[in-house]
């Protein structure tokens, strides 16, 4: 009996050796020709057997991953989202996307990041309105999802302010240059997520990069100290960025808590799986709002369903967390927005009443307008040779690209250099590198004249198309060119001002032209916020200086503008849905500048449209009292689902929760937003009509009032009509519904394609409710 059973056990062992060696094989061979990725997987959490005590111990399981290797978690998510992310052979994850109750599969990708007088041009002031309504924000809690935080830095200070709120569920998680003693009243919470990254690293790829960036919630890059001072930064005196930009630097909300949310990672971006483990987090620990300055960039409008910010958007917004998001710096291209989900604000970039003005002097006499933050020795008059590496050089060298400029071309000369393929300021140290003596920096013609100012590592002045083809004109027809630069510090009271930057993010809304993204502009250029001491101001890993604060633009400083915003409203309203306080921001929007005239689009020097700014400018001091607002909760947005199609597993992957969707499709244009877009057919000739419906709810001070409609239309191209005309309400009717007709009537063309715009406004004579009206041709596909 013994041998029979050695027997056996050498036979079994046998088996098992071949079996084994069969599957190393298969995996190498799958290894070899497909490559691990890391995906999301959205799971029906409700199918959990009640055996395993968590979910996380569900997907742990042989009982979920079924035959093979247990599945090599990186992120559970089960807040916002229920699901995981794993790393895995796309033969698996196809596998697994079968099981019965996995509901959506979707590959991690790569995102991008969107790059203290401000406060005062939204309309905020000490003494009055919504700063001292709201108590500055005092108790709201802000989570920023973005590069971490300098938590030393004075802006972050929490003198003076109350006991963390009762209710923080948050914590201060530990590592390099980061001991939990950084955390305090004002930083109240700080976490960093980086297995996304790690994966990456582990199987060959880029991964974070450990010398230049710290395993911890400590910024390394800068962009995150920026936003999150900007939107809940501290009183800080004396600030400026060499001496550029001086006075108080303040955050919108400055006695607001800050908790945030490490996502994204110097040189290595941002990926899905980490930005939904912090969405995820963020919603758990307790934040009151989200400010998000993160989008895809790269033109592809992905299904909410297929997009984690959209889905973690969604999951914080059920919770009555308010999302701002970025509108992306890829304007002024139609439908260049990003961040196109209904359910979260989506903010455009304008400026403000404050430049840097520069100039350039040729050698003619001829001066031309430019911008520059450049702080260190002038060139005092100096003339100096010009020239343009683009003349001879081809396309890289015109582009100042690194290694492509001759040195025996460029020393001791004014190179130009053209805007576009890499950084502003990495063109000037290409140019310092190889030996030029300064550098202008001329716009294309998809820049316009739309000037960025920039901490420049030599002498720098960035000009507009038109001047940069002056004065490549004068290169080209001189023998002897020459100039010099003259840097004139910071002026204020700049007008017009706010004018739509041309970088700022386009409508229509690729995605769902039936509502208007973006929603609104908001200050996004030259602003002035906190600044990491890791990095000089340029974020160039070979620019040593030092700067306490620095001077950035892009829609990344504009969505925390709104994010701060939200945290007063949030203050001085607790009661009010995220959809309100959009909706008090969006109705309450400028349409005119600082000299009373309609606002300007930069890159056309004409007037903007709600293509170019939705709603408008942020306004905070109409916002506090709006009168009335469009409010929105879960069932609204499961209809507008409903409305695009979307199948039962499809919503569940927004939503959580199962969706029946009605047996007559709901018109999605009726999603009850403060903004109102109509797409008719393209191919359709004549006249086209569209009935839209609004429900719309009393806010203000008095139970008994009584608002008119008045419209507005633009052009030929639209008629508008609105029943009934005038809504009354009573302290027991706070809610009033009306129907909006809009008639495309095939006269005339309007802006980008479409056939007019137009606003309808409600009034009961101290309230102006105003809402953008989008008509436009779509062709068919």
């Amino acid at each position: 009996m013994a041998s029979s059973s050695h027997l056996s056990l050498l036979l079994l062992l046998l088996t098992l050796n071949l079996t084994l060696a069969t599957v190393a094989e298969e995996e190498k061979s799958v290894t070899t020709a497909s490559p691990k990725k890391t995906y999301i997987f959205r799971v029906d959490h409700r199918s959990k057997p009640s055996i395993f005590p968590t979910h996380s111990h569900w997907y742990a399981s042989s009982a979920f991953a079924g035959v093979g290797d247990p599945l090599p978690l990186l992120h559970v998510y089960d807040t916002v989202f229920h699901g995981f992310s794993a790393s895995l052979h796309p033969d698996r994850a196809a596998e697994l996307a079968r099981h019965p109750a996995v509901l959506a599969v979707f590959e991690d990708r790569l995102r991008r990041l969107h790059t203290t007088r401000s406060p005062q041009f939204l309309g905020l002031r000490t003494q009055v309105g919504l700063w001292s309504d709201s108590d500055y924000g005092s108790d709201v809690i802000v989570g920023v999802l973005d590069t971490g935080i300098w938590p030393e830095h004075r802006s972050f200070s929490d003198r003076n302010l109350g006991p963390v709120p009762s209710r923080w569920r948050g914590a201060c998680e530990t590592g390099p240059g980061f001991p939990t003693s950084l955390c305090n009243r004002k930083l109240i919470g700080a976490r960093y997520f980086s297995q996304g990254h790690d994966f990456n690293a582990a199987v060959g790829g880029a991964g974070i990069n450990d010398t230049i960036e710290f395993r911890s919630p400590r910024d390394a890059d800068g962009h995150g100290t920026h936003t999150a001072s900007t939107a809940a930064g501290r009183h800080a005196f004396r600030a400026s960025m060499a001496g550029y930009a001086a006075g108080i630097a303040k955050g919108v909300a400055p006695k607001a808590r800050i908790a945030v949310y490490k996502v994204c990672w110097k040189g290595a971006g941002c990926l899905d799986s980490d930005i939904l483990a912090g969405f995820d987090r963020a919603v758990a620990d307790g934040v009151d709002v989200i400010s998000v300055s993160i989008g895809s960039g790269d033109g592809v409008a992905a299904p909410y369903y297929l997009d984690p910010i959209a889905v973690g958007s969604y999951g914080a917004v059920s919770k009555g967390i308010f999302v701002s998001s970025s509108a992306g710096n890829d304007g002024p291209s139609p439908m260049s927005v990003t961040n196109l989900a209904p359910w979260l604000i989506t903010v455009g970039a304008g400026t403000i009443d404050r430049s840097f003005p520069a100039e350039v002097v040729l050698g003619d006499g001829r001066r031309l307008a430019g911008v520059s933050l450049y702080s260190g020795k002038p060139l005092a008059g100096a003339m100096f040779p010009v020239v343009y590496p683009g003349q001879a050089g081809g396309l890289s060298a015109s582009l100042c690209m690194e290694n492509s400029l001759d040195p025996k071309l460029v020393k001791g000369k004014i190179v130009i250099c053209d805007r576009g393929s890499s950084p502003r300021v990495a063109k000037g140290m290409v140019v310092k590198d190889a030996g030029g003596a300064a550098m202008i920096l001329a716009n294309g013609v998809s820049n316009s004249e739309g000037l960025v100012a920039d901490a420049h590592v030599l002498p720098a002045c960035a000009v507009g198309s038109d001047e940069g083809d002056a004065i490549k004109a004068y290169v080209s027809s001189t023998g002897n060119p020459t100039a010099t630069m003259a840097f004139e510090g910071t002026v204020v009271g700049v007008k017009p001002a706010p004018v739509v930057a041309s970088f700022s993010g386009r409508g229509p809304n690729g995605l769902s032209p039936e509502f208007l993204k973006p929603d609104l502009i908001a200050p996004g250029v030259n602003i002035l916020a906190a600044w990491t001491d890791a990095v000089g101001p340029t974020g160039l890993h070979s620019d040593g200086r030092k700067t306490e604060f620095n001077i950035l633009s892009g829609t990344s400083m504009a969505c925390p503008h709104v994010s701060g915003a939200a945290a007063l409203l949030k203050s001085a309203h607790p009661g009010w849905s995220p959809a309100a306080i959009r909706s008090a921001m969006m109705t309450t929007a400028s349409l005119v500048d600082n000299r009373q005239q309609p606002i300007i689009d930069e890159s056309i020097g004409g007037a903007a449209t709600p293509l170019d700014f939705g709603a408008g400018h942020l306004n905070l001091d109409r916002a506090m009292d709006p009168g009335l607002v469009y409010d929105l909760g879960d069932q609204d947005y499961v209809a507008f689902l409903c409305a695009l199609g979307y199948g039962p597993n499809a919503i569940q992957v927004i939503t959580h929760a199962p969706a029946i969707c009605p047996a007559k499709r709901p018109a999605a244009e009726n999603l009850n937003y403060p903004s109102i877009s109509v797409a008719f057919d393209g191919a359709g000739g004549g006249a086209q009509s569209k009935t839209v419906l609004r429900t719309v709810t009393n806010v203000g001070a008095h139970a008994e009032v009584a608002y008119k409609a008045k419209v507005e239309v633009v052009g030929k191209g639209a008629a508008v009509t609105v029943r009934p005309e005038k809504l009354a309400f009573t302290a027991g009717v706070k809610k009033r519904s009306f129907a909006v007709t809009v008639t495309a009537t095939g006269e005339g063309n309007g802006p980008d394609g479409g056939v007019g715009y137009g606003y309808l406004t409600w009034s009961d004579g101290s309230h102006e409710v105003r809402s953008p009206i989008v008509v436009s041709r779509i062709q068919p596909l």
